[in-house]
């Protein structure tokens, strides 16, 4: 199958989860919404637990492709955490799985594929790595520290300034998804960070 066709699967399924609980949505439905046979679907998935992991796999890396772009989106560093806090937040606003994602929180109309690797016999690449293991929110949070420390500390950072600069990260990071918990009036997701920010060493 064309990555598009298993990309339009994988936004029926999306949509679907909208409208209705996960154990309300059908296969056939699904299938029927992007134009393609059931059988089709099966071969992709292989089973309606498989489209559940490939579905959380895939929006967990569409909410770090959106944190790489929050980083290259400011030259300022402050900057470029503030608007990495402010998108986790406005994610996990917008998008159900990757708020369960962050916090742990499965609500009982969202797909809850166990977080282990499952054992996976499919002919398709995609799915071998969506049936791999699925973030929980601390390696969901240290992915992302991973990333604001690779482009924030750049060449040339003493190991004690890296050290310095994971734990400001770290900080924001974690206020951004207590903000997910718990969102600030107005949504003042920014404000708290360049609060926090303003007495955390930052190069």
């Amino acid at each position: 199958m064309m990555p598009a066709a298993r990309e339009s699967l994988l936004d029926a399924a999306y949509t679907a989860l909208a409208r209705r609980p996960w154990s309300a949505v059908r296969m056939v439905d699904v299938a029927a919404s992007a134009g393609v046979s059931r059988q089709t679907l099966y071969n992709e998935f292989g089973s309606k637990d498989g489209l559940a992991r490939a579905l959380v796999r895939r929006e967990a890396d569409g909410y770090l492709a959106g944190v790489d772009r929050a980083l290259t989106a400011h030259a300022d560093p402050r900057d470029r955490l503030t608007a990495t806090a402010e998108w986790t937040a406005l994610s996990a606003r917008e998008n159900a799985l990757v708020r369960a994602m962050l916090t742990g929180c499965w609500s009982e109309r969202l797909p809850t594929p166990g977080l282990a690797a499952v054992a996976s016999g499919s002919p398709v690449p995609a799915q071998r790595s969506a049936d791999g293991p699925l973030p929980s929110p601390s390696d969901l949070v240290h992915l992302v520290l991973d990333r604001v420390v690779a482009v924030l500390a750049g060449p040339g950072h003493a190991r004690a300034d890296i050290a310095d600069l994971a734990r400001s990260c770290e900080l924001v990071i974690r206020l951004a998804v207590s903000c997910v918990v718990a969102p600030p009036p107005d949504d003042g997701v920014g404000e708290l960070v360049r609060g926090a920010l303003h007495r955390q060493p930052v190069p």
